[in-house]
């Protein structure tokens, strides 16, 4: 058996969907009776699956979304029975499928696709993603949030896998560190005490201008020495974001590092007081189960897949009340036998989250559809 793995739309390996395919084709290895092939642009030649020797296999094409989007439509199902494969993972499924899959193809949805729906200018390509997924032969979805809101959408119920992702163990646990005041990460200097929210500025649902708000209100009343970090891509909110912060107080306590490399993500969790989460449409929630393995206490928003990724090891709030949000970080803060508790109950939850566990799952959807 041969098996395809689409690498367009993964972000080079420098986005969610991007640090999943990182992790998972290094559990995947060749056998006798299954092979992997990875495909996509020749840039992301070594970025997935090759510590595993894994084959790639280039396709040429300009580095567009238009264009990429056309080869899926057009010639990916070409592609796939030219290199003889048994079947096609698409890994970022929610941006590019074929409308038909004469391959049998599996499609990863990280995202939540009714959001989508919102943006006028994705709108159409979000219908047409949506054929994809409903003729796909599976969908695998990253939470039961994710399967909900494809269901509500109308692909067919019996196609949805949920498979949670892993958690990478070797680099996310507690560590000691040798600084109490200073957390230096290259290029960054980060003085302690701080919060993280390691998250895109991407939109409006992931709630930085209201963490903003509630962390202001929190310095306010605790006058504690704590700063807040945000981690993560600028993108299309970060204007209203910089606005919050220059209309803070606290502006001076507010420090966004931009893109931050995954390889430091560890250290950064560990050296922080607590991860606050308000996102409220998110449909994995790897963070918060990155933080929890790091034994670092969290507060995540009650909405999208949170509580279900978080379990009862999270104090939660309604990201759109400041001040219950405010009250969810001081909590976290100054609460000693909470944030015990809370890092104790991390631990233990998270044992249950492996990148093997996930690649064994996603290795038996794609020998099932193999077989029909």
């Amino acid at each position: 058996m041969k098996i395809g793995i689409d690498s367009f739309g993964c972000g080079h390996g420098k986005s969610g969907i991007g640090s999943y395919l990182s992790s998972l084709s290094s559990q995947l290895k060749n056998s006798a009776d299954c092979t992997f092939e990875i495909f996509g642009s020749e840039i992301d030649r070594y970025t997935y699956g090759a510590e595993n020797g894994l084959s790639y296999s280039s396709v040429k094409l300009p580095n567009s979304h238009f264009y990429e989007t056309l080869w899926h439509y057009g010639c990916s199902n070409i592609f796939a029975r030219y290199h003889k494969y048994d079947a096609v993972l698409y890994a970022a499924g929610a941006r590019y499928i074929p409308l038909f899959c004469t391959v049998p193809g599996v499609a990863v949805v990280y995202d939540v696709l009714s959001e989508l729906y919102e943006d006028e200018i994705l709108k159409n390509h979000t219908k047409r993603i949506l054929l994809g997924l409903k003729n796909a032969s599976k969908v695998i979805a990253a939470s039961h949030f994710i399967r909900k809101d494809l269901i509500k959408l109308g692909v067919p119920e019996e196609k949805i896998t949920v498979i949670y992702n892993g958690i990478n163990h070797s680099e996310f646990y507690p560590r000691e560190l040798l600084s109490p005041s200073l957390l230096d990460i290259k290029p960054f200097a980060i003085k302690r005490p701080y919060f993280i929210y390691p998250s895109q500025i991407s939109s409006s649902s992931k709630k930085h201008v209201e963490l903003i708000k509630a962390f202001s209100l929190f310095k306010e009343k605790t006058h504690l020495e704590h700063r807040l970090v945000l981690t993560g891509s600028e993108g299309k909110a970060i204007e209203s974001v910089k606005k919050a912060i220059l209309e803070s107080k606290f502006h001076q306590d507010i420090f966004i590092t931009g893109f931050f490399p995954h390889e430091s993500f560890p250290l950064l969790y560990s050296a922080s007081e607590g991860c606050i989460f308000p996102s409220i449409n998110e449909g994995v929630g790897l963070p918060v189960l990155e933080a929890l393995a790091s034994g670092v206490p969290v507060a995540c928003s009650t909405g999208g897949s949170l509580p279900e990724i978080a379990g009862d090891n999270a104090v939660y709030f309604d990201s759109d009340n400041i001040e219950q949000m405010a009250d969810a970080i001081e909590k976290i803060a100054v609460e000693s036998n909470l944030r015990k508790k809370l890092k104790e109950g991390g631990l233990e939850w998270t044992k249950r989250f492996s990148w093997d566990k996930t690649a064994e799952k996603t290795i038996d959807v794609l020998k099932g559809v193999c077989k029909k």
